[in-house]
């Protein structure tokens, strides 16, 4: 089955070199701006939304049920999707306490999405219980309910960086670069697996790097492996899969999903105030400090032309003003 879609985001998105972090590090390091996809919908998550969204929508769903934690940029983009699109969202959000409305969840208010929370525990045990049963309750009064998994990281939401590795090589063609390596923060799996199918697709032999910002490399190894099996369906070929062909380094997770280091709000300020882009407290910062990290550590010694996928993530940034130090 042919993977179609809706057009909602700002394609394609630029490549720009990162002048300055090139220079220190002594190897070519570009950036693909998927922070540009859009204002509302910006980042990586809406690409797999759009091929989400047209498939339930193609089969009659009125309103979408998906979870992330409070500031998820997964639940704000999909809550401004269902929106533009005519549907009704419904938000499972994982909560520690009362959330103050910034950010993220605040524009998921405004979206006018229904907001659902639920606790860490809950969100680690049973997030996929309470969304079939929200959809049930829906469905009961006439509401026909889609459920997308966390970061729509699964077999259709792949479709979105299958096509952005797509997007890429056609950039390369223009710009006359060849990138060899790919390197992109890793949360729930699909971005990287889009990325990993298309490679495998078209022989493209690059070497892709995940970071992982929660859970370990085996976790990752293995999700992302069953996200491809499901995705193989969308594909008009077979693709050879294996698990030992996904690279995850999970040595810059931190201390945790969403918690920031000192270390890690100083490289934000670092790259921000050196080429004057905003890497996200979440995702992209412990991306782009472990490639930092690694390159000056020599493990990408091979890598002549690096290309770092910008997900987005700025709304984050902002309610977490109070722990920066300046």
């Amino acid at each position: 089955m042919k993977a179609t879609k809706v057009n909602l985001a700002n394609l394609p998105t630029p490549i720009k070199k990162a002048r300055f972090l090139s220079k220190e590090l002594g190897v070519n390091i570009y950036l693909k701006r998927d922070d540009l996809t859009g204002a509302e919908i910006s980042g990586n998550k809406i690409r797999k939304l759009e091929y989400a969204f047209k498939l339930l929508m193609d089969r009659g769903y009125t309103s979408v049920i998906t979870t992330g934690g409070i500031q998820s940029n997964h639940c704000r983009a999909t809550a401004a999707a269902a929106t533009m699109l005519g549907l009704k969202s419904v938000l499972l959000l994982r909560v520690n306490e009362e959330p103050k409305i910034e950010g993220n969840f605040l524009l998921d208010k405004l979206f006018g999405a229904e907001v659902r929370h639920c606790t860490p525990e809950e969100y680690k045990t049973s997030r996929n219980e309470i969304m079939a049963n929200i959809a049930k309750e829906k469905s009961a009064k006439g509401e026909k309910c889609f459920v997308i998994p966390e970061g729509a990281s699964f077999g259709i939401g792949s479709m979105g960086y299958f096509e952005a590795m797509e997007e890429i090589v056609n950039q390369e063609k223009e710009l006359g670069i060849m990138f060899d390596t790919v390197v992109l923060a890793t949360g729930s799996g699909g971005t990287y697996s889009g990325l990993y199918l298309a490679n495998k697709y078209y022989n493209l032999q690059k070497r892709v790097v995940g970071f992982a910002v929660c859970d370990d490399s085996n976790y990752f190894k293995n999700h992302i492996h069953n996200i491809n099996k499901e995705a193989l369906q969308f594909l008009d070929k077979e693709v050879e899969l294996s698990v030992d062909d996904i690279e995850i380094n999970d040595k810059y997770v931190g201390i945790g999903y969403a918690i920031s280091r000192e270390e890690e709000l100083d490289f934000i300020k670092y790259v921000a105030s050196n080429e004057a882009v905003v890497l996200d407290p979440v995702y992209t910062v412990k991306g782009m400090y472990g490639l930092y990290n690694e390159i000056k550590a020599g493990n990408f010694n091979k890598s002549k032309n690096i290309l770092f996928i910008h997900t987005g993530g700025l709304f984050g940034v902002f309610p977490k003003q109070d722990q920066f130090k300046f």
